[in-house]
């Protein structure tokens, strides 16, 4: 290995003490290969296992906590316990090889585009009409519905352990349910929820929080990983949906809500890592990741993600960071992180050809509705991003 990659491949601890022999992170990735019901198949193990290896902490991609958040048409499925059994297959696979297996839990909120499809309409904080991908409705949620999301969020993470993960991830980034409610762009109720203070739109997130680690305390033991996927800062050009501030205060209550392992900043765009804060005062300017990092680095892991594709993005993306967070490098090249350890980091390949598909067990329409969000990113060259275009085109309908 060549001396300059020694951090990448120090040892690094949780907040609850768990040690992990490198700072690589298999990040969610959604292969859309699961049953139109959200069970788990064959292809969703075939991949899990070509990749047990990658990384030595794993996070699955999005497990729907109702049908009414799913955001993906064959994504799979954390909310019936009949899910059960194939998440277990699926821990298993994951951990074959020594990694620790998370499994990260979402609700899509007003953009679940599979809900919108199956039932004409979406659910989010407010009530408002859209114009994409058809015009359509968002409903406001009620009381009773979001006591009744949160409990789902509960009773997901006790699929989750009884199904054997090691953790779970709550994800409100990308404009997710949560982040939804805290955000002024798309919150505009006027009760306990609403968006007349902080304190109001950082309630669902929190009572989530509380819910979740309840479940951890009476079910799980003490080396459980509780994981957070979020966006610092909410941005529309200019607009500022809201500040980095308001959300280090929320982490900070959510902090004193929950024992959470570690923070993965994610966004949509390219580089995501070096974003820089946009809104004016103290921090603008800065990039995001640091001044996370400065902050909370003493409490818990702060992962960079988003667009890391090469040893050298790993290193710089690492200055600001305490866990590296990639996803499509390990699409196409499971031996990432090996082939950096080994100092043969030139030979990483982004590119493949239709031949290597099956040796990377890939599924036969991987990745439909994920390869417009590979183009948004172009973390994998656009050769790469054809031929899975191509195979959901190819392959139709399930």
């Amino acid at each position: 290995m060549k001396e300059k990659y020694n951090p990448l491949f120090s040892p690094v601890k949780l907040a609850n003490g768990l040690t992990l022999n490198n700072r690589f992170v298999l990040s969610p990735m959604v292969t859309n290969s699961s049953t139109s019901d959200g069970f788990i198949t064959d292809d969703d193990l075939k991949y899990a296992a070509r990749r047990s290896h990658s990384a030595p902490l794993q996070i699955t991609g999005a497990a729907y906590v109702n049908r009414h958040g799913q955001l993906f048409e064959f994504g799979f499925s954390a909310c019936k316990d009949e899910d059960i059994p194939g998440l277990a297959k699926l821990a298993k696979v994951m951990k074959s090889e020594g990694a620790k297996a998370i499994l990260q839990l979402t609700h899509a909120g007003r953009f679940s585009t599979h809900a919108l499809n199956h039932f004409g309409y979406v659910y989010g904080p407010s009530e408002m009409i859209l114009q994409s991908p058809f015009r359509h409705k968002v409903k406001a949620l009620t009381i009773d519905q979001i006591k009744s999301i949160v409990n789902d969020y509960a009773l997901a993470t006790k699929r989750a352990i009884l199904a054997g993960f090691d953790g779970i991830e709550i994800s409100s980034a990308q404009r997710l349910l949560i982040q939804t409610f805290f955000s002024t762009f798309s919150n505009q109720r006027q009760d306990d929820y609403g968006c007349q203070n902080l304190v109001n739109r950082s309630r669902f997130g929190l009572e989530i929080f509380e819910a979740i680690q309840n479940v951890i305390y009476k079910y799980a033991n003490n080396q459980f990983i509780l994981g957070f996927r979020a966006t610092p800062e909410e941005t529309r050009g200019s607009q500022i949906g809201y500040q980095i501030e308001e959300f280090m205060d929320f982490l900070d209550c959510a902090l004193d809500q929950a024992n959470i392992d570690y923070l993965a900043i994610a966004s949509w765009g390219h580089d995501v890592y070096k974003n820089k804060v946009r809104a004016a005062g103290q921090y603008q300017g800065q990039l995001i990741t640091q001044v996370i990092h400065q902050n909370f680095r003493d409490r818990l892991p702060i992962m960079a993600t988003g667009g890391i594709n090469t040893s050298e993005k790993a290193l710089e993306a690492l200055e600001n960071s305490d866990l590296i967070g990639a996803s499509t490098p390990f699409i196409v090249d499971p031996e990432f992180v090996e082939k950096i350890k080994i100092g043969n980091d030139k030979q990483i390949r982004l590119k493949i050809a239709p031949e290597e598909l099956s040796s990377l067990a890939i599924p036969s329409a991987a990745f439909k509705d994920i390869v417009p969000l590979m183009d948004y990113g172009e973390s994998l060259p656009k050769e790469s991003r054809d031929l899975f275009r191509g195979l959901y085109q190819k392959e139709g309908n399930k």
